[in-house]
């Protein structure tokens, strides 16, 4: 069973299921491509990778006490400088298991990039999205530092996210040089991969049942306080805290690269946010690129047997490692 599956079901059992709807949101293919769900031609184990695992990038102090963030490390064999992609787990804003989509960073680590998988604080540590943007921003920072040791071009990195990672993934890239979040720029990247991550959180449920909708937007519910706070009813209490944490508000056309994916048939997070995103960043005359996978769910959890395995066929992975070889090419600038 993968990582995010037992999580849902580890969930469940204490009482916390996770709200999933009892169908799509409508079909939105704006700007979009479309194409079909099919689990065949999965991605092997790669080989050329060696791995360095529990690297301690930050410390933090939390109200439960001292938090070390740690990530590991996909670092291909070939020697050289590589560009750097870092990916951000999904996890509700409750928990970023470092450990997911092991077999993904593999493929695009022996494709020739160094893959970097971090923590960050969640609402469990009782953190907002600013805490988490912090940590990952720090964590692009602490390994551009440490590039001589780890084999990285500093002036190549990435960003890729899978639902509240890329979230997160989203609202990094295009912060840089932001008074507020970002302002010395030294967390800038070059493009950003984001699978069915959120945009605006207050329309996280758009299109789906009411009971559904109703559970997600409960008082206290994770995206409230993942906004707002520890006290925060609903994510609209504070319209500045709200506004400040949807990516798409902050969207410049000099942002990265964007590629963008989402199942047509995702019952957790609705294809409206990563359409939100996507349009923002065009109308911004920014580069985005939208594929909806039609048919299919939430990447790992799976609502219905094995769709999960839409989602780690050499034909979508190749979308990515593609666009990041493109993106992170010798010459470029970052943002």
């Amino acid at each position: 069973m993968n990582i995010p599956t037992l999580m849902t079901k580890l969930a469940a059992v204490r009482g916390h299921p996770i709200p999933t709807s009892t169908r799509s949101a409508p079909d939105d293919q704006r700007d979009s491509e479309v194409i079909p769900a099919d689990s065949t031609g999965q991605i092997g184990s790669a080989r050329g990778v060696r791995l360095r695992r529990n690297i301690e990038y930050a410390r933090r102090e939390t109200p439960g006490g001292s938090v070390r963030l740690r990530l590991d490390l996909m670092i291909p064999e070939a020697g050289g400088r590589h560009p750097l992609v870092v990916f951000v787990p999904g996890g509700g804003f409750v928990m970023a298991p470092k450990v997911g989509g092991a077999k993904m960073r593999r493929y695009v680590a022996a494709a020739g990039l160094v893959v970097a998988s971090i923590e960050y604080r969640t609402t469990r540590h009782d953190a907002t999205f600013r805490d988490g943007l912090q940590d990952v921003q720090d964590a692009i920072r602490f390994l551009r530092s440490h590039a001589d040791e780890f084999g990285i071009d500093p002036a190549r990195v990435g960003l890729w996210g899978e639902s509240a990672g890329g979230y997160l993934a989203a609202l990094a890239g295009v912060v840089s040089g932001d008074p507020a979040l970002d302002p010395d720029g030294t967390a800038a990247v070059r493009a950003v991969v984001d699978k069915f991550g959120g945009s605006d959180l207050s329309r996280l449920a758009d299109g789906f049942d009411d009971d559904t909708v109703a559970k997600i937007n409960a008082p206290g519910n994770p995206n409230a306080r993942w906004v707002g706070g520890p006290q925060a009813m609903s994510v609209s209490d504070d319209v500045v805290s709200w506004h400040a944490s949807d990516p798409s508000r902050h969207v410049r056309p000099d942002a990265p690269a964007f590629l963008i994916f989402h199942g047509s048939d995702d019952r957790l997070v609705s294809p409206v946010q990563t359409m939100v995103m996507h349009q923002a960043l065009l109308n911004a005359g920014a580069r985005s690129r939208r594929i909806l996978v039609a048919g299919a769910g939430h990447g790992d959890i799976a609502v219905k047997g094995g769709e999960e395995k839409y989602w780690t066929t050499t034909a979508v992975m190749q979308f990515i490692v593609d666009f990041l070889r493109r993106e992170l090419s010798e010459g470029g600038e970052a943002g």
